[in-house]
């Protein structure tokens, strides 16, 4: 009988991973959602203010990418709640979830109201050469969340092995004369 591979092994080990969870973290996960949803949406104008306008209108795919990238946002800052016992968090992965949040960010926004775009790369430059690059960001924004939430759960239940020391050759020696 063939063995499933590595990714289908984990995907229900993690789904039942999240099953687990208690209702503070998912409390945590839904308020961090909500908070990234309204963070990134008012600025980039996708939630309509008086304070923030858009001069180009948002894609078709803004909204999908922002709620998918918040859920994820969510879960992974929901990582960070209630360890389970032995679990040691992880920062490089937590830089990960950081990083796909802020490429969200950019990813949503309009390309010429951004104000670092602007001076990176002007007005034209921003429609020509950021515009189209903005789908790419949102895969990467997605692509980072979904590794980071991936790699907490996957790396919270492992289990830790204690480091045993090996003796040296010359203790080894030692031993063996004695005998």
């Amino acid at each position: 009988m063939p063995s499933a591979t590595p990714t289908t092994a984990t995907l229900p080990r993690l789904a039942r991973e999240l099953r687990r969870w208690p209702a503070r973290r998912w409390w945590v996960a839904l308020g961090t959602a909500v908070f990234t949803v309204v963070f990134i949406a008012v600025p980039t104008d996708l939630i309509d203010t008086p304070v923030f306008s858009r001069e180009v209108a948002p894609t078709a795919w803004s909204w999908p990418v922002l709620l998918v990238s918040a859920a994820l946002a969510g879960l992974v800052t929901a990582t960070y709640v209630a360890h389970p016992e032995g679990a040691a968090p992880s920062r490089a992965v937590g830089r990960l979830g950081m990083a796909g949040w802020v490429v969200t960010f950019f990813a949503v926004g309009c390309p010429v109201c951004n104000k670092l775009v602007l001076l990176a790369l002007g007005t034209t430059g921003a429609m020509q050469f950021f515009e189209p690059v903005q789908p790419y960001l949102a895969a990467a924004s997605i692509g980072l969340l979904g590794w980071a939430l991936y790699a907490r759960l996957s790396r919270e239940n492992s289990c830790r092995v204690p480091v045993v020391s090996v003796p040296s050759a010359p203790e080894l020696e030692s031993e063996e004369s004695r005998l």
